[in-house]
């Protein structure tokens, strides 16, 4: 049996913890989790080491002495108004830190898997393919963009961008929220909320997303690959999802359009993804956003 080392950046993230997690329940992977913090605390057989992408001494150590065949990198600042205001501390972490990666994996001969998102689409012309033209709206796009170029650093066939939607879902020891769980909470404690109906996503469960990951792993492909969920919908629509699997008062959601907010950073309207190729070529299926859902609540313990 041939193995695969595979090193996880961003390991204490919620797709790095249920990737992780993944991962190491095969006998195949020898897994090497990593992060900022001095431990993880993700399920399963693994080793941690902690590392920062944005420090190269870091990247350098860690690939040396692990020797990995693939590099998922999960590691990324993700906060839309944050990256507008500090871009020199976004493009650090987002494209900085991935061209050290894509360097040290060309050197090691070591896939890189480099996550990004839907952001880097304008919204325009929603749900989008493999072949759309990026076209960003933000600094936080723009940022990714530029790390899906630096990714193509790796070398030829050694490459991989993994683009995702809206990633929601829990896993154990879990201390990150997302809209999922915030709207939960919220609704819980009976606050309303406004959602925006202009705004329309493929909602992605981690947990899949995490699946769709391990078969490029499995499976050594390369090249684009859009994994999300496979319902189209409105943040709104699926705000009303929620309350419903998680029995909460949906009257609670105001409907609004995008105008209602002042945010620093423009968001793209219309994304959300066609994942025809995942599923021809990696046998990916997202469940239900309904199932995932249901799943969640049993997870979380709620009656």
């Amino acid at each position: 049996m041939l193995y695969e080392r595979v090193l996880v950046t961003g390991a204490n993230g919620l797709l790095g913890r249920e990737l992780v997690g993944l991962l190491s329940r095969f006998s195949e992977y020898d897994v090497l989790a990593t992060g900022r913090s001095a431990t993880t605390r993700s399920e399963g057989s693994y080793g941690y080491m902690p590392m920062d992408i944005t420090v190269r001494r870091d990247v350098q150590h860690a690939l040396r002495d692990f020797e990995p065949t693939v590099v998922i990198n999960c590691a990324a600042m993700t906060n839309v108004d944050r990256c507008e205001t500090d871009r020199d501390a976004c493009w650090k972490v987002n494209v900085e830190a991935v061209e050290t990666l894509a360097r040290q994996c060309g050197d090691a001969g070591a896939r890189l898997i480099q996550l990004s998102t839907d952001f880097v689409f304008n919204g325009l012309n929603g749900p989008y393919d493999e072949n759309a033209r990026p076209d960003p709206v933000n600094f936080y796009g723009k940022s990714k963009q530029a790390a899906e170029n630096a990714a193509r650093r790796a070398g030829f066939e050694k490459w991989t961008i993994a683009r995702t939607v809206l990633v929601y879902g829990t896993g154990s020891h879990t201390d990150r929220s997302d809209f999922v769980l915030w709207l939960v909470d919220r609704l819980s404690s009976g606050q309303s909320v406004q959602v925006v109906t202009d705004q329309w996503r493929t909602p992605t469960c981690v947990a899949d997303l995490a699946r769709g990951i391990e078969r490029i792993v499995r499976r050594q492909r390369g090249g684009i690959f859009h994994l999300s969920g496979e319902k189209w919908m409105s943040m709104y629509d699926f705000a009303r999802m929620i309350a419903d699997v998680f029995d909460l008062d949906s009257t609670l959601i105001r409907p609004v359009d995008v105008s209602t907010f002042r945010q620093t950073a423009d968001r793209p309207a219309k994304t959300g993804f066609i994942i025809l190729k995942a599923q021809t070529e990696l046998d990916y299926r997202p469940r239900p956003v309904r199932e995932t859902l249901r799943k969640i609540r049993v997870r979380l313990g709620l009656p």
